[in-house]
């Protein structure tokens, strides 16, 4: 251990030392860093905006939301319609050809959107309202084509609805029970009431956010708000944050396909069009990805970078002829030895 510690305090010899902290310039990193990133979270950081439900939703647009619970009951909402996993559609599935994966699952969420979204909420909010039970009762002893004009002359008299106190009032006609039925299920919305009934499910834990979200997404205020943060497909929302604030950026391949036809087409191109867009891109892509996975096996496509050596361009310094250009390599100077001291 001696001659180790002369041999590295002669190979030093002559060589300027300064006192040096490590601790300390970690602190000094770790403070400077801490805060440049600081700066950088406040000036570049996306908004962090409140969570859209239902409550909000009813409260800023009370005439939308009705509008959309009377289509929940006459059954000519997205959700309604949608088919399978939720209900029962025909034909209301998205597919290529023969190819139908959503029909082939069957309905895994059965969800009636009339009873889940208007029926059963109100029957919970009419245990100490007799006005309530009764419309529902009137309601419900009533046939189908009775329940359909009354929703038909309710859903055209809202065109022209008012709204006062976030009470939507329209003109006087033959609605049945439906205006009081709407009136509550608007009430129990405004106070927050609705979003805890909707997700209900006899469990500890209420996790499972299906029938709100549905359901707000059969309304207008839903959508326009996805248009207002440009989260919309044809806005290339798939790779946005809210806002115009740039997010998962290598998504571009994927929300891509939504602004070229055959995907923005209503006729399309081999069964591919706008109405089946989604499924039509999840085949687009799986296909993409399976070739680029095989490009090493596929004769033609592993033969590309050979004709077109973009390679050689950018590692240049690498295929360069030895002795020449930027690849030359440069000569080593070895480590000077210690010198032994005079004896």
């Amino acid at each position: 251990m001696k001659f180790m510690g002369q041999a590295q305090e002669e190979y030093y010899r002559g060589v300027r030392m300064v006192p040096y902290d490590l601790l300390k310039e970690l602190v000094l990193a770790l403070a400077g860093f801490g805060v440049l990133a600081i700066l950088i979270s406040v000036l570049l950081s996306s908004p962090d905006l409140a969570p859209v439900t239902i409550a909000a939703w009813s409260q800023a647009d009370p005439v939308d939301f009705v509008t959309t619970a009377s289509g929940e009951l006459a059954g000519t909402t997205t959700s309604a319609g949608y088919g399978a996993p939720y209900n029962t559609t025909p034909d209301a599935y998205q597919h290529w050809g023969p190819i139908a994966p959503q029909a082939w699952f069957g309905v895994r969420i059965p969800v009636d959107s009339a009873n889940a979204f208007v029926i059963d909420p109100l029957k919970r909010a009419s245990f100490s309202n007799a006005d309530l039970g009764a419309s529902l009762s009137q309601w419900q002893a009533a046939t189908s084509d009775q329940q359909a004009k009354w929703l038909d002359a309710y859903t055209t008299a809202l065109a022209d609805a008012t709204v006062t106190a976030g009470k939507v009032t329209v003109k006087t006609g033959d609605y049945g029970p439906v205006p009081l039925m709407m009136s509550n299920l608007l009430g129990v919305a405004q106070t927050g009431g609705l979003d805890g009934l909707l997700v209900i499910n006899g469990r500890f834990y209420q996790t499972d956010y299906t029938q709100p979200l549905l359901f707000i997404g059969d309304g207008n205020y839903f959508a326009g708000l996805a248009e207002n943060a440009h989260l919309s497909g044809n806005l290339w929302g798939m790779m946005n944050e809210t806002g115009q604030y740039p997010g998962q950026t290598w998504l571009w391949l994927y929300t891509m396909w939504y602004q070229v036809p055959p995907f923005t087409s209503d006729t399309g191109f081999l069964g591919l069009n706008a109405g089946n867009a989604d499924f039509g891109i999840i085949i687009l892509m799986t296909v993409l990805t399976i070739l680029l996975a095989l490009v090493p096996f596929i004769p033609i496509l592993r033969d590309i970078p050979r004709w077109l050596p973009i390679h050689r361009l950018i590692w240049r310094a690498y295929y360069a002829p030895k002795g020449q250009g930027p690849g030359k390599p440069r000569p080593v100077k070895p480590l000077a030895a210690p010198v032994p001291p005079a004896p």
